[in-house]
């Protein structure tokens, strides 16, 4: 028994000692275009004074219109932050779109790491924009009941990654697996599956805390990049301490903001990825208008162009999920708000269809 926990003490030991925080952002040759906007942004219509003093996604009259939290580390360490942060966002959007009503849409973060090395990124580090820009130039990002998240990609060695393949081959890309291998049973890839698509994107350096907070109130959550150093060992509470670098190493997302009633200070509420155990539930605060940890310097934002919101039916073994019937699915349409303007600007309202 003291063997073993002077074996745990020293591993802790050599953890606070050697560990240090890995940079996970990670600009790739493949991608190429940051922005693809089309319609009017935010900030161009909505009037300063006419965003709310508090504002979160997950808190809109009483309903809450943020899918899924993830823990980007297991089962084993990968530096996807990035992909967690744009699909978080962009899943999100899709829930505000459809007014919260059905089951969630949570989108396929794995099938990023598996297609994604040349354009958004790898287990070693990615781009925001990137995501965004593997979407719109592939048509498709699947839901994550085609491919759960493994924390690997090709390049990563740690845990079971030498054991999985993680190639982008039809199968990697959606699969299903119909019985177990001693009876018969093979995985196989699902040609035709429900999916989401972009059809805009962008990125936000001007420091403009209007244009970000529009874009967040009108459209949804974004993707932020930070330094997350110090915030590894966050106990809860605003963040307000300066003087930390700028330089950021982590990407996640921002969902509201909130108003401190005793020094009237606001603070962004942010979502990370590193599981429910850590921070304010997933999440923490930071003060706004500093830009503090870097976090108001790269905001990325994308809207969808369609989900499948009804599919036809295949078999257990996706035998005639073949796309035969591609036409009879249903593929729900986004509206951006601003071809609403004119009518009173509530989120809620004006980015659904």
């Amino acid at each position: 028994m003291l063997l073993r926990f002077f074996s745990a003490f020293a591993l802790l030991s050599i953890r606070s000692v050697n560990s240090e925080k890995f940079n996970e952002i990670k600009v790739l040759e493949g991608h190429t275009v940051f922005n693809v906007v089309e319609s009017p942004l935010p900030h161009t219509y909505i009037e300063k004074d006419k965003l709310p003093e508090a504002f979160t996604w997950s808190d809109v009259d009483g309903q809450n219109f943020l899918t899924k939290n993830y823990n980007q580390h297991i089962p084993q360490y990968c530096g996807s932050c990035w992909a967690h942060g744009a699909i978080s966002s962009l899943g999100d959007r899709i829930k505000i779109a459809r007014k919260g009503r059905g089951p969630d849409i949570n989108l396929a973060i794995q099938w990023v790491l598996n297609c994604g090395g040349v354009v958004a990124g790898c287990c070693h580090g990615g781009y925001h924009t990137g995501v965004f820009q593997l979407i719109k130039d592939s048509g498709y990002v699947p839901f994550d009941t085609c491919q759960p998240y493994l924390a690997c990609s090709s390049e990563s060695h740690e845990g079971i990654c030498d054991q999985v393949d993680t190639t982008c081959k039809k199968e990697n890309i959606c699969r299903t697996c119909s019985t177990f291998s001693s009876m018969g049973g093979t995985c196989v890839e699902i040609d035709h599956f429900p999916h989401a698509t972009v059809k805009e994107y962008g990125i936000i350096k001007s420091l403009n805390i209007h244009e970000i907070m529009s874009e967040i109130h009108t459209r949804g959550p974004v993707a932020a990049t930070v330094n997350a150093s110090p915030i590894e060992n966050y106990k809860g509470g605003v963040f307000s301490e300066d003087g930390f670098s700028k330089g950021t190493n982590h990407i996640v997302s921002i969902v509201g903001w909130g108003k401190d009633p005793s020094t009237g200070k606001k603070h962004w509420i942010v979502r990370n990825s590193w599981g429910e155990y850590w921070g304010e539930m997933g999440f923490f605060r930071i003060e706004m208008g500093k830009n503090l940890l870097g976090i108001e310097g790269e905001i990325a934002w994308a809207t969808p162009g369609t989900w499948t919101e009804a599919n036809i039916p295949c078999y257990e073994d996706g035998s005639n999920c073949d796309g035969g019937d591609t036409d009879k699915w249903i593929q729900k349409e986004y509206v951006d708000p601003s071809m609403l303007m004119g009518t009173e600007q509530k989120s809620l309202r004006a980015a659904s269809s």
